[in-house]
């Protein structure tokens, strides 16, 4: 137990040591010196009385002279080995000063090539050189978003200085950072803080080499030692940096400039501002080739220049809320570790096998325990051990697959320069049947990174976009059916927007569906998502009937400042910023309010919209389709082959349509109607312009004519009866596949199904939609009721055979195959 004494002692030493001394632990110096202070006070201390014949004024007025070169104050100083040394080969005293204790000199770190080299940032480099080299106010600050490389430019610029390829007025500048964590740890004291920056910008100015201070996340240094209403370091620095005195290099991001500095104007206009934005694709890829060989010598591993390429241009497909370098940096430092631990660990696939291994021997153990007490189980033992064989067949199948691509992969490793390409080939031959092990880090790798952090499929990601391209309609076609035409339009459309002969700069394409329901509209947009970037998650459907009022616009593209909802984003704006390549659905966009039209003429024409955050959302890579039923009768019409009674109504609406009046042959009318028939031409199927010249009218009736003209209309047709018929395959198909994959089930459907499910559907206008309504209500309830009682029976047949029974009804037959 402390005595209250000992306790009032230890703090006035701590208060001493902090305030009186620059110290964060109490030394004996400070001990004393508080010990002393109390003598006068304290009879409790009045026994020392040695410490009487010191002369207490001389000892408070030279204590730091005397406890200079202390051991104890040596053994409590924090020493960078990086820093004394510097201080040693510049020839400075080894005491430690302010600025070496709360800075870190970044052109030494980079002498001694700790720093990665910086490409791609050589404009950015200049202007820094540019302002620094000003009489006044020679303080760049680079703002950018987080991860575009602010800090990387310093280090470029610390690197130049040590390779003196920067004016005579720079050469042989210090770059020290400033490292706000040292500078307010332990300033728990009123005006420590104040005191420790202080001391940092009089070493700077009494420095014999001149100093620059980097001050990274510069927004910190804003409230920062101060309460409210007081001053902070800001203020602190203001008039060194207005005269020049300090020449300081900062960095932020945009949201804390314009919440901090800008609000600031004193502590703007000390600033010069630097825009570091977002580096190209090129620019990015040459980044990382720079630090390509820092990568390869921690991880021990060879990066090919084909996974930089990939980690560059799906990491900006791909991920998103994140920059350009250091989403690419991150993807492709993964790969390597990824790669190299590869090699060193088994892969989940066998571990996964081991635990189930493990778990059957342990759970027939405990059956044979529970066998020999007598305790039935419905578990049969031998069951139970031919599973365990199983696994343990297959666990030791990986394994001898393991062992034998390891072996490959060290002969790769130690190989001579013939022996090479075929190591490669038979270890790419069993990389092909899973628990892949690469020798170096190429473009499947890093596309393994992205699927694993994203969930999109890697072949997606690797294969031939272009190829896609020239095979889209047939890609689309096994999908949507009986849209050939449409299909058509739409890949022609989007080949000549990828291939980058286009005038426009928008998205990659605008088109308006338009068409009776159930016709393949929404289902084309889905499947295209699916063909173009990899999945379903990259369609974002928008229901405009939701936006029937004008203040909904807000809902889109976010909530202006003022209002419910700032800051929380728009339906449609953060869908885009989150996945910029991806389909944009608007579904029914003829049952949105005009002023929520009005806010996509910017988006068809530029590709942009600002949200209400004020930030400007990219669609230049986004399909944007627009489904309506406008025009659906007259399309409809003009499709169904025309009988007796509405022949000549139906011609001449078309032809008027299409102003072609004046160009038909005047024809002799006789009285023979046979005659007749058999001088007019047959009929043909309208061709697409012919319906879009048919439907304009009606359109312009919804659409303003500016905003139509920013559309492609690409009008969608009726289904016909063959293609209801390929369309009740395609579902049957799917139904075949669920009950394969969960009762092991094979189904076969005759023809004469078919013939009698497209019938039925073809007697509505819902089209396509009525087809998963047949399959539902006549096929599968019947179907299901089956299935529970064979699992219940524990009896499942191996075949379901779909008929037509005498009655024109549909049959369910199960059976066993022989």
């Amino acid at each position: 137990m402390f005595s209250r004494r000992l306790y009032e002692l230890l703090e006035r030493a701590w208060l001493t040591a902090n305030v009186k001394h620059c110290s964060e632990w109490i030394t004996g110096a400070a001990l004393l010196d508080a010990f002393k202070d109390l003598v006068p006070f304290s009879p409790a201390f009045g026994l020392a009385r040695e410490l009487d014949k010191l002369d207490i004024h001389f000892l408070k007025d030279n204590l730091d002279k005397i406890c200079k070169g202390s051991t104890e104050r040596m053994a409590f100083q924090p020493v960078d080995t990086g820093r004394a040394s510097t201080l040693q080969q510049n020839g400075q005293d080894t005491e430690q000063t302010a600025l070496d204790s709360f800075c870190e000199d970044l052109t030494a770190k980079a002498a001694s090539g700790g720093i990665d080299p910086v490409l791609g940032r050589s404009e950015e480099i200049r202007l820094a050189i540019d302002v620094l080299c000003r009489r006044r106010k020679n303080n760049p600050i680079f703002v950018g978003d987080p991860g575009v490389g602010k800090t990387a430019v310093v280090e470029g610029l610390a690197q130049r200085i040590v390779a003196k390829t920067v004016p005579d007025e720079l050469v042989g500048v210090r770059i020290m950072v400033l490292d706000m964590g040292l500078l307010q740890a332990g300033a728990g004291v009123k005006g420590e803080f104040e005191r420790r920056l202080k001391q940092v910008i009089d070493d700077v100015k009494s420095s014999s080499t001149p100093i620059i201070l980097f001050i990274d996340e510069a927004h910190t240094l804003i409230g920062a030692g101060g309460d409210a209403g007081m001053g902070d370091a800001a203020n602190l620095l203001k008039p060194a940096l207005a005269r020049g005195e300090l020449r300081t290099l900062a960095a932020t991001t945009w949201s804390e400039y314009k919440q901090y500095f800008e609000r600031d104007a004193a502590l703007e206009r000390r600033f010069q501002l630097i825009k570091v934005d977002e580096p190209s694709e090129h620019n990015a890829k040459l980044m990382l080739s720079g630090i390509k060989e820092k990568y390869e010598q921690h991880h021990q591993i060879h990066i090919t220049d084909s996974a930089i390429e990939a980690a560059v241009s799906l990491s900006a497909r791909y991920i998103t809320g994140r920059q350009l370098p250091d989403k690419a940096i991150d993807v492709l430092d993964t790969a390597a570790a990824a790669v190299r631990m590869g090699a060193a660990t088994s892969p989940v696939i066998i571990e996964n096998a081991q635990e189930r291994v493990t778990y059957l021997t342990e759970r027939l153990v405990r059956l044979e325990q529970e066998a020999e007490l007598g305790i039935e189980s419905d578990v049969v033992s031998a069951e139970l051990a031919a599973e365990l064989d199983q696994a343990q067949s297959e666990l030791a199948a990986m394994q001898a697959r393991r062992a034998e691509q390891l072996d490959t992969h060290a002969s790769i490793a130690s190989a001579q320069q013939s022996q090479l390409p075929e190591y490669r080939r038979q270890l790419k031959s069993l990389n092909e049947e899973g628990n892949a092990v690469f020798c170096e880090v190429d473009q499947d790798t890093v596309a393994q990174v992205i699927a694993n952090w994203t969930g999109i499929p890697v072949g997606n990601m690797v294969k031939d976009e272009l190829q896609n391209l020239l095979a889209l309609e047939q890609s689309l076609g096994a999908q949507v059916v009986g849209q050939e035409q449409g299909l058509s339009a739409l890949a022609q459309s989007l080949r000549v927007a990828k291939a980058g002969v286009s005038a426009s700069s928008g998205p990659l394409g605008v088109f308006l569906f338009s068409g009776p329901s159930g016709v393949g509209k929404t289902e084309t947009a889905r499947h295209l998502a699916n063909v173009l970037f990899g999945g379903d998650k990259f369609l974002t459907t928008i229901n405009m009937s939701e936006y029937q009022e004008s203040h909904t616009v807000s809902q889109l593209k976010g909530s202006p400042p003022g209002y419910v909802g700032y800051g929380e984003g728009g339906v449609l704006t953060e869908a885009v910023r989150q996945r910029p390549y991806s389909v944009v659905l608007l579904d029914e966009v003829e049952k949105a309010h005009p002023d929520v039209l009005n806010m996509f003429y910017q988006v068809f024409e530029l590709g942009m919209m600002r949200d209400g955050e004020g930030r400007e959302i990219d669609f230049k890579n986004t399909v944007i389709i627009m489904t309506s039923n406008i025009a659906a009768e007259q399309i409809a019409k003009a499709c169904r082959a025309p009988n007796q009674d509405d022949e000549d109504v139906l011609a001449k609406a078309i032809n008027e349509a299409q102003g072609l009046l004046n160009q038909q042959a005047d024809e002799t009318p006789t009285a023979d109607e046979g005659c007749e028939e058999e001088a007019q031409a047959p009929w043909t199927m309208p061709s697409l312009s012919e319906l879009n010249n048919l439907i304009k009218p009606e359109l312009l009736n919804h659409f303003a004519p500016a905003l139509l003209a920013r559309m492609q209309v690409i009008p969608f047709k009726p289904l016909d009866s063959d293609a209801l018929e390929n369309i009740v395959a395609l579902k049957l198909e799917k139904v075949a596949a669920r009950l394969s994959e969960n009762h092991q089930i094979t189904l076969r459907v005759d023809q004469s199904v078919l013939s009698h499910l497209s019938k039925q559907c073809a007697l509505s206008d819902s089209g396509a939609r009525l087809v998963n309504a047949t399959i539902e209500q006549q096929i599968l309830p019947g179907v299901a009721r089956s299935i529970l009682g064979f699992l219940s029976e524990e009896d499942m047949p191996d075949l379901l055979t779909l008929t037509l029974n005498d009655d024109g009804q549909i049959e369910a037959v199960f059976a066993d195959l022989a």
